[in-house]
This record gives C-alpha cells, structure tokens and sequence, in this order.
C-alpha cells in the first residue's frame, strides 16, 4: 500500500503508520478481523476488531481508488492529453472527488451547450474572453459571425463562447473546490412538499419534513435518510441554498484575481458566465456529490448503530442447554406448541385455544401440563408478538412447576426462518408455524447459535437498514456475526454448519465439510483432525482453529481459546512448575507463579502470553451473561391503560440514534427519546435489557407511547 495511503489511515485512527501497514499486510495474506485482534497483537501493536475493520475498510476503499487511476490514466493517455505533471497528480490522490476533479476535462462528454458552439468554431473567443484578454467581446465576436455555421450576430457569438467559458470554470479544480466546500460547510439543505407530496405520504409520516430547513452539516444520519427516502418516495423536493454573490465573488476574484477587468464591456460578460457556471453546471453537479457524501457518512453511522445492536443482541444471556417449550402465540389460529431437548431438537408439537374465540383454557392448562411432565420441561419460551402477553398470563394461571421459569422472547423475524431454505432443510415434515414456535424455544436456548440463520435485517434492531449502502451493511453485519461467534467459540462437534459458516476463515463450503466428516467419521477427537476435513488446509485451521472447541478430547487445551500454535507455550509454563498442563488450568495458585517475559520469545509477545494466562484460569468460558425474566406490570395490557407519570418495567428492543424503543408488555412498544435518558448516555442502555420507565405522553389515535427513564 502507498505511503500516502498508510499515512492517511494512521491519521484517522490515530496510530502508528507500521501498525496500518502491518494490519494490511495481514489481511491482503486472508486473515481475518477477529484473528488479527486476538492472535496477531504483536505484529500489530494490540490494534481491537473496530480499529481493524477501519483498516480493512480503508485497505478497500483505496484499492478500489487505485483501479480507477489506471482506468483513467489509460483514457487520457490514448486522448494525447497526458502530461507529467497531470500523471503526477493522478498519482498523488488520495481521495476520489479529486482524481474525478482532475479527469473532468477529458472525462468523454455527451453534446453540451459549449460543445456545440465549439462545433461553431467559437473557442478562440471563448479563450480570450476567458484570459479577459479582449476589451469588447461584442466588437471581437463580429468576426466569428457565420450564418453557415449558425451564428447569426456577435450576441450569438459571445453567448455561445461564454457558454464554453461556463463548461471550463465548472471543470477548474479551484473553483470545484471551493463551492464543494461551501456547500459542504455552509450549505443549507432544505426540504418541501412535491406536488404529489401528500399524496405519496397518505399516514403522514414525513410530516416533520414538510418544510424542513437546516445547514447540512448539523442533520443528524436519521434525520438525512428519512429526507432522502421521502424524496425517492416522491413526497419531498430538496435542494442545497448557499449565498450564489458571495461564491461568484470569490471565483472571480480569488480563482480568476479578476479585481480589475480591461473594460467595462468586458466586466458584466464575465460576471454573466460565471453566475451561469455556477447555476447550471456547479451547484447541480456539486450539489449531488455533498449530498451523496453526506449519506454515505450518514449510512456508515447507521450501519455502525445496527452492528452495535446487533452484537448485544447476538451475545444476548442464554439459558443453556435446558429442555425448553416454545410458544408461538395466536388468537384465531391458536398457539404453536414445541417441546426441544436440551440440544434444540423437537420432541413434540401441539396447539392450544386458551384465547377467544375459542377460549379453551382448561384443555390448554391440561395440555401444557401433560407435556411439560412427559419431556421433563424447564422452562417456557413465549414469542412477545401478538397474543404474546395474553400467554404469559395463561401461562401464570396455570399450576406449573415451579422449577419452570416463563421468558418473553423477542420474535423478530421468526417468520423469515421459518419460510427460509434452512428451515425447510432442517423440518421438512413440519410447516412454518411449527419451525417459528422452534426458533422462539431456541434463541432462549442460545441467541447467537439460533439468530445466525436470519438475514440479520430482519431482525429488527436497525434504523432505515433498507436505506443504506446494502453491500456496506451486509458486510459490517457478517463482520459483527464473525466477531460474535468468534468471542463465544463454537462447539466443533455440536455446532450445525449455520454457527460454523460465521467461525473465522471457514465460511459456507468448509462449514459443509466439516459437518459431513463428523457425520461420517465422528465426533472430532482433536483440532488437529480438522486438517483432514476436505479442502480445509493449512492457511484455513491457522484462522479457524483457536475459535472452536472440543469438550473432551485428549488434548486439554482444544477446550480453550489457546491457539494450537502456542500450546508449546503452555507446556514449557506446566514443565517448569513441575505439573501437568490439565493440572495447570484453571489452578489460580500454580498459574500465578508463572513470569510472563520468562516466554517471550519470537512471534509470541507478552500480550499474547497475557491472553494466554487469562485463558488458562477461566478456559473456554461464555463472556456472555445469565438470562434474566422480566417481570410486566400485570394491570397493563394495552395501550388505554396507560396514564402519564406510570412507571413500568420493560425491556429495550432496538436503539437508535433519537433514542430506545422499550417494550413495556403490550403490543406497541415506547420510544424513550435521547432526551428523556435522565443524564445517562444512550450507550448506556443493551439491546435486551431492563430498564425502568416512565409514562410521559400517549397517542392512542397513531399508537404512539412516550416514555422516560425512571432511574
């Protein structure tokens, strides 16, 4: 990668130009983000999985911008056109406006208004007036009249030449640079009622935008995105507004130095073409590049957002290996009922009426019974969508267990799995209602091995994730599966292919592979066996290895997260205390006896014998937390019975830059805006937490629920 390019990456994440460098190197060798961040500290100095996703970001970005260099340099090298000077500077760039700015001029042009007059042979007058090296435009343009060639009179004439003027100022990089700037920094983005407006935009829902005005670089991301979609959706008309006297002023005397003109005559032709250079070609062409450079940072922070929620969503508490029922509950249709053994396979399913209007309760207590005893259930998984809180109270009335806990499980995108190929590769026998109420009963068991197998856009912790770079979002959201998985590790023998295709260097073909051996050979004995799977060599196990676990194997260390690649490490530290490495894991004692620079040596650094220790005294443990229960208040249930200052339990299900959306028990949830936190910070809150709030304002006509937090 060019100096240049390291440079600017090291500035904007403020570190050391060698460890950009060393980062690249990496992942141009196929490494991935998680294992860069957790096994290659050393070669690049501690960089975390966001300062390597930037790199890799940035790594792309200018490969792309290298491509186009020589895309270009080739175009304006058969035109003849390419000078030193202008080869030098395509060179040197480093971002795109600016080689597109210094391609302009030989950019192929479609028929133009400066073409045409071209064609009229009007270019010298053009240059001199340009060069404001001719007095009287007019008196020079009678030389130019030619009615075969179309021009009538000098007005025709120096019309038509200052319309070749127009085309050059709006191609000078100078004045490119300034309006850009302008309307970048002072541009003022504003928004109106297309004819059809209101028509497009029947529920109103743009009407915060009807006559929005606000300098551009102070609207928030959402607010840009919603703006933007409400013009694609033919509701709004925008338009960037700047001072055009002040811009003009400047190209003429700053970019031209015209502070004195030859003639009078001369002054208001030139001041004509430039207001004309600035109106018709400038502020159109400029205007749609500030805007779309403002949506690209305006998807890369939504995009951000989303893959904060996402991975607090993914690493959500799990029960574990429990037998779990799984509600999928209904009104007219009923509720789906599966039982699941402790690994996620279905038992048994069912359905129960407790609801109008068949209001058959006591059939369904009996039969929630019947099958909690038979599979030995413990706990109960209840999808929150409709009926969801009815359920939970059916479920309340009725004389469980007491070891059988109730969860309020979110349902995001139960239904996109249960109509997808995986589901239908996985119960094929059953239908759809059946494969949702699984899917609700497994992601209590475990979120992340479940939510895998969902296009994470429909899960629904997002804002405006259809309005964004698609390929940018899907990127960053496989990037955040990746890390997730790669943070729990993955059972090797137990994993299904879905968890498996996220572990770091496997992906869909491996994932298929290794799931195939063990079914033909086994359970793996090792993670060495893993280099028998097929097509999986070398560079592959070196990525994957460290992330996957074998319980029970022979050797201790593959239930860890200890790279095979330094498991010598490890029993150098056992040898020298004169034990055995089983009896060095986890024994607190014996591993604070050992010296960390006693082995360093080579490619392993202290900050991987550090991980390294860490992972002795805890080996293979789930970062993630236990799963908690909230607890609704049993008096609401629905939206007529709430009043302002009530304060309630819920839980948050999706944040967003204004602010968290809280389930609070009942169909709709409540937006609690970044202003009504009480002092505390919006990354304070977790996608599937609790939280305590209160009711500051209801709108049961639009289902609307404003609420604050209450501590």
């Amino acid at each position: 990668m060019k100096e240049a390019y390291l440079e600017y990456i090291a500035g904007e994440l403020g570190v050391a130009i060698w460890q950009v460098e060393q980062c690249a190197g990496l992942l141009a060798e196929g490494a991935t983000i998680p294992f860069i961040s957790r096994y290659r500290k050393e070669r690049t100095g501690g960089l975390d999985e966001g300062a390597v996703a930037r790199i890799k970001y940035f790594s792309e970005k200018f490969d792309e911008l290298e491509h186009r260099k020589q895309t270009i340099l080739s175009t304006v090298r058969e035109a003849g056109a390419l000078t030193e000077e202008l080869e030098r500077q395509i060179s040197e760039c480093i971002f795109s406006k600016d080689l597109e700015d210094l391609y302009l001029p030989y950019r192929p042009k479609r028929k133009t208004r400066a073409s045409v007059a071209k064609e009229k042979g009007l270019e010298p007058l053009a240059k001199a007036i340009f060069d404001m090296a001719v007095p009287d435009p007019y008196k020079a343009a009678r030389a130019y009249v030619d009615e075969g060639k179309g021009v009538s009179s000098a007005e025709d004439a120096v019309s038509g030449a200052c319309d070749i003027v127009s085309e050059w100022i709006s191609e000078m990089k100078p004045a490119r640079d300034f309006v850009r700037g302008a309307l970048s920094s002072r541009g003022i983005l504003s928004a109106s009622l297309s004819r059809k407006g209101k028509e497009a935009d029947k529920d109103g829902k743009y009407a915060n935008y009807y006559d929005f005005s606000e300098p551009l670089h102070r609207v928030a991301p959402h607010r840009l995105l919603a703006v933007l979609r409400a013009e694609s959706e033919g509701v709004l008309s925008i338009k960037i507004e700047i001072d055009a006297a002040k811009v003009c002023n400047k190209i003429e005397y700053d970019i031209f130095k015209a502070r004195r003109f030859p003639s009078k005559a001369l002054a208001p032709v030139f001041r004509s073409t430039v207001e004309d250079a600035y109106k018709r070609l400038l502020l159109p062409s400029l205007s749609s590049e500030v805007i779309r450079d403002a949506k690209e940072r305006a998807d890369l922070a939504s995009v951000e957002l989303f893959g904060t929620n996402l991975r607090q969503l993914l690493l959500a508490p799990p029960l574990g290996e429990k037998r779990v029922m799984g509600i999928d509950p209904g009104f007219r249709t009923g509720c789906k009922v599966v039982c699941l053994d402790e690994s996620g396979n279905l038992l048994a399913n069912d359905v129960i009426y407790p609801h109008p209007p068949q209001n058959e309760r006591i059939a369904s207590m009996n039969k929630i019974l019947s099958l909690v005893e038979k599979y030995n259930i413990e706990a109960i998984a209840v999808g929150n969508g409709t009926a969801g809180r009815e359920t939970e109270m059916f479920l309340k009335k009725t004389a469980l267990p007491e070891r059988v806990k109730v969860f309020s499980v979110s349902e995001d995108g139960a239904s996109v799995y249960s109509a997808s190929e995986i589901a239908r590769a996985e119960f094929p026998d059953y239908d759809i209602t059946v494969r949702g109420a699984v899917s609700i009963g497994r992601r209590l068991m475990d979120p992340l091995a479940e939510l895998v197998k969902i296009d994470p856009k429909s899960i629904g912790v997002g804002q405006y994730q259809h309005d964004v770079d698609q390929n940018l979002l899907k990127e960053r959201l496989d990037d955040v599966v990746t890390s997730c998985v790669s943070n729990v590790g993955v059972n090797l023998n137990t994993s299904s292919k879905y968890l498996l295709t996220y572990v770091s260097g496997i992906g869909p073909a491996l994932a298929d592979n290794i799931v195939k051996y063990r079914e033909q050979h086994g359970a793996f004995k090792s993670r060495r066996e893993l280099l028998a799977v097929s097509r999986l060599g070398g560079k592959a196990y070196e990525q994957c290895a460290g992330f996957l676990r074998i319980k029970g194997g022979a050797e201790p260390l593959d239930d860890s997260a200890v790279h095979p690649e330094a498991y010598g490490v490890v029993r150098r530290m056992a040898s020298d205390l004169g034990t055995s490495v089983v009896q060095l894991i986890g024994n607190k004692e014996l591993i604070s006896k050992i010296i960390p620079e006693k082995y360093v040596s080579g490619p392993v650094g202290l900050p991987t014998i550090h991980d390294i220790l860490k992972e002795l005294l805890k080996p293979g443990l789930d970062p993630r937390s236990e799963v908690e229960t909230v607890e609704f208040d049993s008096s609401v249930n629905s939206i007529e019975d709430l009043n302002e200052g009530l304060e309630l339990s819920g839980i948050v299900t999706n944040i967003t830059a204004f602010g968290a959306f809280v389930d609070i028990g009942i169909k709709q949830n409540g937006l609690v805006h970044v202003s009504r936190m009480g002092g505390r910070p919006l990354s304070s809150l977790k996608i599937r937490g609790k939280v305590r709030v209160r009711v500051i304002g209801v709108d049961i006509d639009r289902s609307r629920i404003s609420l604050e937090l209450a501590e």
